[in-house]
Formats: C-alpha cells, structure tokens, sequence
C-alpha cells in the first residue's frame, strides 16, 4: 500500500497543547517503519488553490490566509469558529489537502490503494467555514479532484467518530457520501433524517449511539451498510475518510470498539468493494483518532491488509445491530434494489 506523507505535518500547532497534536502523524510513521509498512512511502504537495477552489469558495481561502497571517506566537483560532491555528497552518493544511490528492493520483495510476498520512483533519471544514480541528476539506476535495479530473462517481467512505459534515456539504455531482458516526456528539450533525437516496451524489447516515456501540455492532453495520450504497452508486474511486476515534479509550471518541479488529474488518471490506466497482482504486485520508498508540495499531492494520492479500472477509454477526440502525440500513437496502 501507497503511504502518502511529508515531514511538514508535524509542524502545524507545534508546541500547542492540543488533542490534535503532531505527536498522531510522527509516531504512526515510525510505527509503520518498524513494522516494515512504510515501504512504498511517497511524497506529497501543496494543493493549488484552484484545487481547493472545488471545494471552497475563494472567499474562505484568502479568510485562511488572513487568519494565519495575523495569528500571534501563541496561536488563535481561524475567524469561522473553533479550529485553532497558528503561522504554519495554512501551509500545513495546503499540503494535507495535496496529500489527499496525492493519494487518489497514485491510487488511480497503480490501481492500487493509498494512504494520506495527513494532518490536519478535514472532513468538519464546510465550504465557507473551517470547523472541528479542520481548516480544508482533505478527502473532499481528493474526491472531487477524481470526479473533475478522470470522470466517474466517487464515494467517500467516513467511519470516524464524528459526523463528517463538511463532506457532506459537498456530496453531489458525481460525490456520494455515507457515514457512521456517534449522535448527536459533535458537531451535531448526521441524524436519520439526513439521507438524499441519489445515486448521483447519494448522502446516507446511520448515527450511532455515543458510547458503547461495540465491535461486533460496529463492524456488522458497515457489512451491510457499504456494499448497500455501492451497489446504488457504483463507484469508480473510493475514498475513506479514515478516523480511528471510535477506538475503546480514545479521549475524543470512543464506540467501545476494539481498534485492531474493527480496522481489519474495515479495510478487508473496503478492499472487497473497491475490487468490485472501482478497479481496487482506494485513498484513505487520515481523520480523527487521539490515542497516539491505538492511532498507529489500527493504520498499520489498514496497511497490512491492503498489502497481504491473503486476508479474507469474515462476517460480523448482523443480529448485533440495534433496531434503530438495522431500520436505517433496511431503507437503504430498499433503495439499493
């Protein structure tokens, strides 16, 4: 598997104590190394604003620049709200937005998967406002350069804790979206009615508990779920908005799922479908996920499996889903026929 990665990563809010730390990029890397999964590590760049102007509206890209050029040395936060910066931030968050893009080129050149190894986060920063930890819209606008660049649906695959409303926001014209998320934990976002059954930029939530989901509810519901919405959509290129924060222990998030499985079983079924509809073609992009050592665990489990393909699917037990959710994913079912 492809590794996208800059060293450049762990210079936006370093120093700043923060959740959203340097610490989560630099010690998956050196973990990945270790392991002997950091074999096909390439580069990354800075995404034009052209590039981010298919996400963002000009506007909100010279906001950013404003915002950053005037930050002081002990950091403050971009003018749309909570995402906190400092003077490195626009350049950091140009290039995980390139990472992203990186990413997808090398998936659909190889026909292969791809991870963006990115920092900051994305999928929370709307088209006009900056939200969440997020300053662009990394696996947006990955998704929307595939779309613009080679044609085709894409399909962005979210299983981070939180809803990723940002993405949502731009999930049309040939975007899809479908997402897995605790509610109504932050950003409030994502609820059961929040579903637009469209094949041509479809938009699919199945909200969560906030606590305690399980592994089995949890890997079960997106067995059903993704192959469900790929069906519908049929997507030539997918990307996963890859958040590890639904990990047991993870001081942001925490679904009471086991990392290491539930990434696993993840990845095996992201792998399937890609095979299926999108030619194996696949980027993740790095999301969520604060405990540093769980975060390197559940990428390295992602790597590995998209590198051994010996791997085989094993099927959760789909009694496991609650009510609420197994009626969602009925619905879906319904459309997907």
């Amino acid at each position: 598997m492809i590794v996208v990665y800059d060293d450049l990563y762990t210079e936006h809010l370093r120093g700043l104590d923060h959740p959203e730390s340097p610490d989560r990029v630099a010690h998956v890397a050196a973990h990945l190394a270790r392991e002997g999964l950091f074999g096909a590590r390439a580069g990354a760049r800075d995404a034009t604003d052209a590039e981010l102007e298919r996400v963002h509206p000009h506007a909100y890209l010279e906001r950013v620049k404003r915002d950053v050029a005037t930050v002081g040395p002990q950091g403050g936060y971009l003018s749309t709200g909570d995402t906190v910066i400092d003077s490195s931030s626009l350049q950091v968050a140009r290039r995980a937005a390139g990472g992203a893009i990186c990413a997808m080129e090398r998936a659909v050149a190889g026909e292969t998967a791809a991870f963006a190894l990115v920092r900051p986060p994305g999928h929370h920063a709307e088209p006009a406002r900056g939200m969440g930890f997020c300053v662009f819209g990394n696996a947006a606008v990955a998704a929307r350069a595939f779309v613009d660049t080679h044609g085709g649906r894409a399909l962005v695959v979210d299983f981070d804790y939180h809803h990723g409303n940002g993405t949502q926001a731009t999930a049309h014209d040939g975007v899809s979206f479908v997402s897995t998320h605790a509610f109504p934990a932050y950003p409030g976002t994502g609820g059961a009615n929040e579903q637009r059954f469209d094949p041509g930029g479809a938009v699919v939530n199945v909200p969560l508990p906030p606590h305690s989901y399980g592994t089995e509810a949890f890997v079960a519901t997106w067995q059903r779920l993704l192959p469900a919405v790929a069906a519908r959509v049929r997507p030539d290129f997918i990307v996963v908005s890859a958040g590890y924060d639904f990990a047991a222990g993870d001081p942001v998030g925490d679904l009471g799922v086991d990392a290491r499985i539930a990434a696993r079983s993840l990845a095996m079924l992201i792998r399937s479908v890609a095979a299926e509809y999108a030619r194996g073609r696949v980027a993740y992009v790095l999301e969520g996920g604060y405990d540093i050592d769980t975060l390197a665990l559940a990428v390295a489990e992602t790597v590995r499996v998209h590198d051994e393909p010996a791997y085989g699917l094993d099927l959760a037990d789909a009694t496991a889903i609650p009510a609420r959710q197994h009626a969602i994913i009925d619905a879906v079912d319904a459309w997907a026929r």
